[in-house]
């Protein structure tokens, strides 16, 4: 059987922060994993946003 523990590791989604300011419809998300022991505040990284087809700031938002 599979291990089941609570660890540290939890999904979070990153949002596009320009995207918000641009007053386009729509949004561009993504999920990913983090460790919430060695990254307790929100994380930030550079991914590419498909609606503005450029690479932007994407913060965690929950």
């Amino acid at each position: 059987m599979a291990k089941k523990s609570k660890g540290n590791r939890v999904q979070v989604i990153l949002e596009c922060t320009e995207h918000k300011e641009s007053g386009q419809p729509g949004t561009s998300r993504y999920i990913t994993t983090k460790n919430r022991k060695n990254t307790p505040d929100r994380i930030e990284r550079r991914k590419y946003n498909p609606i503005l087809k450029k690479v932007t700031v994407h913060r965690e938002i929950k």
